[in-house]
């Protein structure tokens, strides 16, 4: 028995004296990690443990590898590690917003050109004489459509009495009077000027006013709705950290690393403190995001009739046969109207059109119509029960980031900020900026300004979205794309520490670039680190495989001392 223990006792005291400073190899798997990560120059580390009284963070009563070099070094790498997990979180979110828009917006090209293609389709099918003359305003209306559901702040009224003013010659000229060929320009445009006194058309140019302006407007507001969710993301992936979370997350990262404790990971409560301190500003998103996914189910639960979008657009052709059928049915009276307004055109003798004007029903687009149906409806469905599945991804931020990506599992020892414990013992504050009041490791102040903002734009696009507020003449775009104030300025602070400027860094302060309406999808770099993230390479697996070089923390005494006692007993 004595044997037995005398030999456990001599292992754990050579394991315990390979960690310790009298190592050969000492500092040389920080150096390591250190290039690995590649985190500064190798020259910065120490050939030995030194005392690390000019440390202002990572502190310790115990000799180090780190010095004040490697110590701001540490933190800039530390803020560049929560950065990049936050764009690789946010990724799959990101993506799926981005790809959305631009199959919204395609879907909507793709509409007006079968609106456009519907409606020559009718015109030469029913009037021939004046179709091909129609081609050129029925052209004009429907990219100005495109312009305006694209985000143009046309005025829907404007742009379709124009067309049915540049109509009113053509149908007058070939339908109410056929004999009559060839008006002089003067003449055609008094025609067109008086089309709004005599009103050939009855009630349809307001009718297809309302329809577009109506429908137009829920479509411009979901695009613009899914541009702003893509500024959020944007925003939160560049969010500038204050000066105490980012001492916060140098102390829960790298600071073990001056302990020779690179394979070291926070305890759960430890990391939970941090990051949701750290995001705490983030958190206060979470009630408005929720709200902004539920306002965009709403909205596409409204639009139906004569707020939807492809039944208006795809029903164009149908109103504008009917109208066309109205001025030529009250031909005579509209003659007369417009002799007394214009008098009688000098014209050459004109040869009598021929008019063949078929039935709707004979007219084969029901195939191309039903083909195309409901494209627009299915492409919201499907988008919001994607979109569902991160209605609570802001709150529970911190927390996903820990348990998939930061801390150790329960039962194994952790890292406290100071020691290798078994659990952490300090209270564990909740999400949001009022729990950081008792926060033991972050210190949080006030709301970040920049969070604060992207907050108010996602209060307003709400009130638009649930109809509570109605969109005016370029209000819309005021809802616009960037997160920066207006000169500028970004969250957070910047000091010697974060390498902005001062002598240990050699990172200079970045503005978030502004997003362009139509978002790119998720970057090459983002995919690389989300492949990383879940394929780790091979020389990760083997990094954590390997012993470390040095460090006696209280976990090694705990095993040792007992076996000193014993073998002194012995």
């Amino acid at each position: 028995m004595g044997v037995l223990l005398w030999t456990n006792c001599v292992f754990l005291l050579a394991c315990g004296s390979g960690l310790g400073f009298g190592s050969p190899n000492r500092c040389d798997e920080v150096r390591k990690v250190f290039q690995l990560k590649q985190i500064g120059p190798n020259q910065l580390l120490p050939l030995s443990p030194r005392p690390g009284s000019d440390l202002q963070v990572c502190m310790s009563k115990n000799l180090t590898c780190c010095t004040k070099k490697m110590e701001e070094k540490y933190q800039v790498a530390a803020r560049r590690d929560i950065q990049n997990l936050l764009q690789t979180s946010s990724s799959s979110l990101k993506f799926l917003i981005s790809r959305n828009v631009a199959a919204f917006q395609e879907t909507f090209e793709t509409l007006i050109w079968q609106a456009e293609n519907h409606t020559n389709v009718v015109l030469q099918a029913s009037y021939r004489s004046m179709a091909d003359q129609a081609v050129g305003p029925v052209r004009e209306l429907f990219t100005d459509i495109s312009l305006f559901l694209l985000g143009s702040e046309l005025s829907v009224d404007d742009l379709v009495q124009r067309f049915f003013d540049a109509l009113f010659p053509l149908v007058y000229n070939h339908l109410i009077n056929p004999g009559l060929s060839d008006i002089s320009p003067s003449y055609a445009e008094c025609v067109r000027s008086s089309r709004r006194d005599v009103r050939p058309f009855a009630a349809a140019p307001g009718l297809l006013a309302d329809q577009i302006a109506r429908s137009g407007v829920s479509g411009k507001l979901l695009i613009q709705a899914l541009h702003l969710g893509i500024e959020v993301i944007n925003t939160t992936d560049h969010l500038q950290l204050s000066r105490e979370c980012r001492r916060a997350l140098l102390k829960m990262h790298y600071c073990p690393h001056c302990q020779g404790l690179t394979q070291s990971k926070p305890c759960m409560g430890y990391c939970l403190n941090v990051m949701r301190g750290c995001l705490a500003s983030m958190a206060e998103i979470d009630s408005h995001w929720r709200e902004f996914v539920h306002s965009l189910e709403g909205l596409s639960a409204r639009i139906q009739g004569p707020q939807d979008l492809e039944q208006v657009l795809l029903g164009v052709h149908t109103l504008l046969h009917d109208a066309v059928g109205h001025a030529q049915k009250n031909g005579p009276r509209l003659s007369a109207q417009v002799h007394k307004l214009c008098g009688t055109p000098s014209r050459r003798p004109a040869q009598s059109v021929s008019l063949q004007h078929s039935s709707r029903d004979s007219i084969p687009l029901k195939a191309a119509l039903s083909g195309s149906g409901d494209s627009l409806a299915v492409r919201r469905r499907d988008f919001l029960n994607s979109l569902r599945l991160y209605r609570t991804f802001y709150g529970g931020l911190a927390d996903q980031l820990c348990v998939s990506e930061l801390a150790s599992s329960d039962g194994q020892a952790c890292w406290n900020g100071t020691d290798i414990v078994k659990s952490y013992t300090l209270r564990v504050v909740g999400n949001g900026i009022k729990a950081q009041s008792a926060n033991p490791e972050v210190k949080v102040k006030v709301a970040d300004p920049v969070i604060n903002q992207i907050i108010d734009k996602l209060k307003h696009i709400n009130q638009l979205l649930q109809g509570k507020s109605i969109p005016k003449l370029g209000s819309l775009d005021q809802i616009e794309t960037g997160s920066g104030d207006a000169d500028g300025r970004y969250s957070g602070d910047c000091d010697d520490e974060d390498g902005c400027g001062g002598s240990g860094g050699d990172e200079v302060k970045r503005k978030v670039p502004r997003v362009s309406k139509l978002s790119p999808d998720v970057t090459s770099d983002q995919k690389r680190r989300h492949h990383n993230h879940h394929y780790p390479r091979a020389e990760d697996s083997a990094r954590e495989g390997r012993s470390r070089s040095f460090g006696l923390t209280g976990a090694i005494w705990v095993l040792i001392l007992p076996c000193l006692h014993m073998l002194l007993a012995l």
